[in-house]
């Protein structure tokens, strides 16, 4: 025997499958030699050059980082996640 809340549809039934079929309004992109790259992408490769350009400050003043492979990937990830908060959102 079926009961009456198996008939009757969900209240969470419908907006379930709707929030699963969002998309994004507009992807930020850059055109660039007539190929689209994601903002991201670019993000990152600046995160990457203005890491680059940390470590060698830090190796001219002579400062010596306690765990360096912890460092550098951390500092890519703030300057990527920075510059994408001040351009994009």
């Amino acid at each position: 025997m079926i009961t009456n809340a198996l008939r009757r549809p969900s209240t969470f039934g419908l907006p379930l499958p709707l929030t699963l079929c969002t998309s994004c309004s507009r992807a930020p992109s850059f055109e660039i030699l007539g190929s689209f790259f994601p903002a991201w992408l670019v993000c990152l490769a600046l995160g990457l050059v203005l890491t680059a350009a940390g470590h060698w400050i830090v190796s001219r003043v002579q400062v010596v980082l306690a765990i360096p492979i912890l460092t550098y990937p951390s500092l890519t990830a703030l300057f990527t996640f920075a510059l994408w908060l001040s351009f994009f959102r």
